[in-house]
């Protein structure tokens, strides 16, 4: 990934180097695209964001992959998707935006109690400085794209912004000059049709109530 590089040139090794013979070489792109990123927006509409997600809702998801993977290799997953929140943890935090659709966090994927304590996990990660948390309700209607995940990263200057696409293959990058219009433009669409955080809070809120 020539912008990744250009951007991390001259930098220190970084942690997502222990996993290279452990994981696919997109997820260790992910993790270096976010820890050079200034600042990450997402849209999910089937999924919860992987910088949200506990360490049990991330295991329930990897085992539904296809193939499903060996124990040890779910684990790797695991613990390389918990290592890559630091970058909403460290002393200069990302600034981190997540919309996320209503069908999303409905979805009670594992059962009312890990859903109720991801969902809760989600509200106390929205009150962390930098982060925001928006939901597109089931009453906004049609939403754009086909419900794919996209991740939206900025760097120091556009011209290094990178999209990241969750794809049945692993993820794919996309940062040419006519892509990342697109994905602007995507993006932009999906935060108007969002409510404002503490609206989406309440949803969320109403949500945990109900399970």
């Amino acid at each position: 990934m020539e912008a990744l590089a250009a951007v991390a040139a001259g930098g220190k090794r970084g942690w997502w180097e222990d996993y290279r013979e452990k994981l696919l070489p997109g997820l260790l792109d992910l993790a270096e695209m976010e820890q050079n990123a200034t600042a990450i927006r997402t849209a999910q509409v089937s999924h919860l964001p992987g910088l949200l997600q506990t360490a049990d809702y991330a295991r329930l998801t990897f085992l539904q992959n296809v193939p499903e993977p060996s124990p040890p290799h779910v684990e790797h997953l695991v613990s390389h998707r918990i290592k890559r929140q630091e970058v909403l943890y460290r002393q200069s935090p990302v600034p981190y935006t997540a919309i996320i659709h209503e069908a999303a966090l409905r979805m009670e994927f594992g059962g009312r109690s890990l859903t109720r304590k991801q969902l809760e996990h989600i509200l106390a990660m929205g009150e962390r400085e930098r982060i925001t948390v928006l939901v597109i309700p089931f009453s906004a209607g049609i939403f754009p794209g086909a419900g794919q995940t996209v991740t939206y990263a900025e760097g120091q200057v556009p011209q290094l912004d990178t999209v990241q696409l969750d794809t049945e293959h692993g993820a794919m990058f996309e940062y040419a000059d006519a892509q990342l219009d697109r994905y602007r433009t995507f993006m932009r669409r999906f935060e108007a049709m969002a409510l404002d955080a503490s609206a989406s809070r309440g949803v969320i809120h109403t949500i945990v109530n109900d399970l």
